[in-house]
């Protein structure tokens, strides 16, 4: 990790909106350099979407190589490289020992703290932000600023009206477009927009999609885990698990493959994934086993007898292959490795895990600040980004927290 050295006599103030992974390391790094930090956050207290993160283990980072963790970010790898080269996922976990929260790896490769718990890391990292004399204002929501060659106009709602303050410096850390109710609520884009920034439409990342069910699959297996399928779709293909709603799928394998059939929902209007119900099998193990006499069992009695289909997995095949294709044991081991799920549309993206899209990088310098409004900079989920999960995402936000943090040092010193 390398560091930039503030040593600037006269005391310079920085704003940073949004108390999330990539504004408190945006902290840390100017408040360890002598640097005024103030954070302002809109909530009632601070990253709230990183301990909702942690509710069911916190993935923090992940233990593959660099080259790989790198590649996960797409077609914005070489963006996210350059935050990633100064601070790797193993500076994170070093950084997380800092803080006496030792972590782990899992048998995916994922990195968890040891305790899983978001909240013990959050605790101590906020109080050594404190000791270091970073300032946190809460229920203050920035509705707009002003950039120009000195001071930065920042005003905010609060609880009785507006409140307006100047810093010389501001790194917006705002936060994606999901789960508003934690804080990132996406309003940013309108003024922002306004402001001459160019924005990449926010659209939902790591989401579910649509299905149009029929009635009777909808009441029948909402709610149900499909585990031990194969997905495909374009160039992904991939094992795991995923589950049934009323509206239509979600769940990790979804997930590992939402980006793609996002992309071609919004061009083309419609995206057509195929599951492989019995990887386990090939089609000809299959063929075998279906072309037994079915003598007086029905065909889901036949189809669990002899491949092991049965529950939600029948009633997918019964959703999707047309009935008379089920009078063919050559069709119907076909489809048991081939069952087409159409999908509709992608979920609402208040209800993803993440955000694509954001401030575009062309109207951004190498440090992450505006181009067009000098001294502000921006970090973490607000960018034009996005990663899977698997402790991706984190891991990039407070990197680029970083980044912006060490900009803005050089900015100040110039």
């Amino acid at each position: 990790m390398s560091m930039v050295t503030y040593n600037e006599r006269m005391t310079k103030t920085v704003a940073i909106i949004g108390g999330g992974p990539a504004g408190l390391m945006a902290a840390e790094v100017l408040s360890g350099q002598g640097v005024q930090v103030d954070v302002y956050d809109a909530m009632p207290s601070l990253g709230r979407k990183f301990l909702m993160a942690g509710k069911s283990g916190l993935n923090i980072t992940h233990s593959e190589s660099l080259d790989t963790f790198v590649s996960r970010y797409g077609n914005r790898k070489q963006e996210v490289g350059k935050w990633l080269l100064d601070f790797t996922p193993d500076d994170l976990r070093e950084w997380a020992r800092g803080l006496g929260v030792e972590t782990f790896v899992g048998t995916s490769g994922r990195v968890f703290p040891k305790e899983m718990k978001a909240s013990p890391l959050l605790r101590m990292w906020l109080k050594r932000l404190d000791e270091a004399g970073v300032k946190v204002h809460l229920r203050h929501k920035l509705v707009g600023l002003t950039g120009g060659t000195g001071r930065i106009g920042l005003e905010f709602a609060i609880e009785d009206g507006v409140k307006n303050i100047e810093a010389d410096a501001v790194i917006l850390a705002l936060g994606g477009g999901s789960w508003a109710r934690l804080g990132s609520s996406g309003e940013w884009v309108r003024w922002l927009s306004k402001a001459g920034v160019k924005v990449e439409a926010l659209k939902p990342s790591n989401c579910g999609f649509d299905v149009a069910w029929s009635p009777f699959f909808r009441e029948k297996f909402d709610g149900h885990p499909i585990k031990s399928v194969v997905l495909s779709f374009g160039g992904v293909r991939q094992q795991g698990e995923f589950i049934v709603t009323k509206e239509g799928v979600e769940g990790s394998l979804i997930y590992a493959a939402s980006a793609l059939m996002r992309d071609e929902i919004l061009a083309g209007g419609k995206a057509m994934m195929q599951l492989d119900l019995a990887p386990d099998k090939t089609e000809a193990q299959l063929l075998e086993r279906l072309s037994k006499p079915r003598g007086s069992r029905t065909m889901a009695s036949h189809l669990e007898k002899t491949v092991g289909i049965k529950g939600v997995k029948a009633g997918l095949l019964r959703e999707f292959v047309p009935k008379d294709e089920f009078s063919s044991a050559e069709r119907l081991a076909f489809y048991i490795k081939h069952v087409p799920v159409p999908l509709v549309a992608p979920r609402p993206l208040d209800e993803a895990i993440s955000t694509a899209g954001g401030v575009m990088f062309e109207s951004l310098d190498e440090n992450l600040m505006v181009k067009n409004l000098p001294g502000v900079f921006c970090a973490g989920e607000m960018l034009d980004w996005e990663a899977p999960t698997g402790g991706y995402l984190i891991t990039a936000c407070m990197a680029s927290g970083r980044w912006a943090g060490t900009g803005l040092l050089r900015w100040l010193a110039k």
